[in-house]
């Protein structure tokens, strides 16, 4: 998705996030300052008035938030995965 950012008197740059940043709580606060600064009623790219660097912090920390739960959701299936297995005697040979 992309969003134009940069705080008044800045110019604007245009990024490209993904999609799954809506869910974080962190650009639902972007996007909240986005509609109390310009409404809901945007044509193009959604504008975010906030500074670059700040945006550039948020979506590192989005992007580092998402990782983590990815990988916590891995080890949680992968967990299951083998629990599942045990209790079908599922084995691989050399086990």
């Amino acid at each position: 998705m992309a969003v134009r950012v940069g705080q008044e008197g800045e110019e604007l740059r245009q990024f490209v996030v993904p999609v799954a940043y809506l869910d974080h709580p962190l650009f639902a606060e972007l996007l909240d300052m986005a509609a109390q600064e310009y409404g809901f009623n945007q044509k193009g790219p959604i504008a975010i008035p906030c500074g670059v660097d700040h945006f550039r912090h948020v979506s590192d920390v989005i992007h580092s938030d998402q990782g983590a739960a990815a990988g916590h959701r891995l080890r949680h299936f992968a967990a299951c995965f083998w629990s599942s297995m045990r209790e079908n005697k599922i084995y691989f040979w050399g086990d």
